[in-house]
């Protein structure tokens, strides 16, 4: 269990660190943030909102007090904002290279984040 722990809070760490650093500049609406979305055809006034539940739903997963079903909820709208995030991409005709290597390595972190949570649950259960 000690082994999975750590590795649980390695890659949970790093996860909500890159949610968490890449909310402020939603947070603040800062210029390059501004560019991304009006590039991408979404109103700004949706990039504050968006920055406060990228971090609402990091420090959910970071807490351990917090319930395990509002813990769902978190990686669920973590994973629909990268999902959708990549789609915007796409529907925009942004070039392949330009989105999926950051896809694939944050969805790596947020599967593999969820994976170890429930086998932290498992473990506690036994």
């Amino acid at each position: 269990m000690k082994k999975t722990k750590i590795t649980y809070w390695v890659v949970t760490a790093i996860l909500c660190g890159f949610f968490i650093f890449s909310s402020y500049s939603n947070i603040v609406s800062a210029p390059e943030a501004i560019e991304v979305f009006k590039h991408l055809g979404y109103p700004v006034y949706l990039l504050p909102f968006l920055g406060v539940a990228k971090t609402l739903g990091s420090i959910t997963i970071l807490i351990p007090a917090m319930p395990p079903r509002l813990k769902e909820w978190a990686y669920a709208g973590l994973f629909f904002d990268m999902t959708g995030a990549a789609y915007s991409g796409i529907s925009v005709g942004d070039p392949l290279q330009l989105w999926i290597t950051m896809l694939v390595i944050v969805y790596a972190f947020l599967f593999g984040s969820y994976y170890l949570h429930h086998k932290l649950l498992k473990e506690k259960a036994l």
